[in-house]
């Protein structure tokens, strides 16, 4: 499973999300000022309002996710990049030791 392709996914689901609720917040209060329920100022400072109190809740639900979502790898068994970075140090240390060995021999 790649790690990187599953977060873009999310996070591209997670725009798609707020642009739809963002277009369809906009067309409600389009006509509401069309049916003289709101006047232009109100529906803009409505949409506004709520955009920025969905933009927090979903930051909050984007981090809960990520959690979530390293958590069950964490289950799974996938290292975490840190873990693989260190396991390629330690990789790298040990070819060098090995070539460092075979260039003794043929000395």
């Amino acid at each position: 499973m790649d790690s990187s392709n599953l977060f873009r996914q999310l996070l591209m689901l997670g725009i798609g999300t707020t642009s739809l609720v963002a277009e369809q917040l906009r067309q409600v209060t389009e006509d509401w000022v069309k049916d003289g329920k709101l006047n232009p100022e109100q529906a803009k400072g409505f949409v506004d309002d709520f955009m920025s109190q969905f933009n927090i809740d979903q930051a909050a639900i984007d981090e809960q996710l990520q959690r979530q979502i390293r958590n069950i790898m964490q289950d799974l068994g996938v290292p975490r990049q840190a873990e693989m970075d260190e396991l390629r140090g330690r990789l790298d240390r040990l070819e060098r030791q090995l070539r460092d060995l075979e260039n003794k021999q043929w000395r």
